[in-house]
């Protein structure tokens, strides 16, 4: 059969139906046709790619691998078709859902601050926000964009450098008038080094001790799973521990952390980039709106410290 004589989209409309509810007979209640109509329809779907899509029984669908892949390129296809229709209909203003993963401190220190001023020039697009500290895998997750911190692994993801960030160990005053200050890299012996539990995180902690970097290894009493509640239990006290500046300045500013050793701090910085699939020439115009947002609004500095995040008076470069 001619491809111009195939209903593509409708296809995938029927697939994606019978998927998301869980049965032939429940998705063709939804799309107004006959269970017996949509089987055949999806059974020449799978004729014409050769592929198996769904293990068929009277309970319930098992999707292949392949129909796997299928059902989440056909939901973006079908979001994008969405879109495309809605933009037309609007001027072409950027509309739809944009959903976006971050890291909790990232999302609480900088990206949820900046959420009112993005909707009020976009009022079209509706956000989804995750936070979470774990890498997640973005088809798997269906988020458009996820923000990464440190380096980047070899991956089919597209990256967009949004700035980078320097590190401090710190403590508070309360812990340090217990504790005593460290001066040198081996009083840190003495000390209680709180680290985190997911899989990506750094074991030791770098300082620059006669022009070498020597690692401390982390090996406090407690374990945090996100970088949010190390700093809260930092702020309760509890030890000390190597965070991003962009994270704890304010804190530090105010008092209420203290950073240690900074004589022997190696000044390295971490880049924070934002991820996503595709390419970008071809990106939704409401993924396109939130990075082009995001590049011009997070700071981004190579110095080894960024200033206090200051959300009125941050820039791009």
């Amino acid at each position: 059969m001619p491809r111009s004589e195939i209903n593509r989209s409708g296809e995938m409309e029927a697939f994606v139906q019978v998927v998301d509810r869980g049965s032939f007979s429940a998705g063709a209640r939804a799309l107004g046709m006959t269970p017996s109509a949509v089987s055949k329809l999806i059974g020449r779907l799978e004729a014409r790619l050769g592929a198996q899509l769904v293990h068929r029984s009277t309970r319930r669908l098992h999707l292949t691998a392949e129909g796997q892949l299928f059902y989440e390129r056909s939901v973006r296809v079908l979001a994008d078709m969405d879109e495309a229709e809605r933009c037309a209909a609007a001027g072409a203003a950027p509309s739809g859902r944009v959903s976006i993963n971050a890291s909790v401190p990232f999302g609480q220190q900088v990206l949820i601050p900046l959420v009112p001023r993005f909707l009020e020039l976009h009022p079209q697009i509706t956000l989804n926000i995750v936070l979470t500290d774990r890498v997640v895998d973005l088809m798997e997750e269906r988020a458009d964009v996820a923000i990464r911190w440190g380096a980047l692994p070899p991956s089919d993801l597209v990256a967009r450098r949004l700035g980078a960030t320097g590190q401090a160990i710190v403590g508070a005053p309360a812990y340090l008038a217990r504790c005593g200050t460290p001066h040198t890299p081996e009083e840190l012996e003495a000390h209680n080094r709180l680290g985190f539990t997911y899989r990506r995180s750094v074991p030791d902690w770098p300082l620059s001790v006669d022009g070498r970097v020597v690692d401390i290894p982390v090996n406090g009493n407690v374990r945090a799973g996100d970088g949010e509640a190390l700093r809260a239990l930092l702020l309760a006290g509890v030890g000390l521990g190597r965070l991003s500046l962009y994270q704890v300045q304010a804190d530090i500013d105010a008092g209420q952390l203290v950073p240690v050793l900074e004589d022997f701090n190696p000044g390295d910085t971490a880049p924070i980039h934002a991820v996503y699939l595709g390419k970008p020439g071809r990106l939704p115009a409401r993924v396109r709106a939130l990075l082009d947002f995001l590049s011009a609004h997070v700071l981004a500095d190579g110095r080894p410290r960024l200033a206090r995040a200051d959300f009125g008076n941050f820039h791009g470069q």
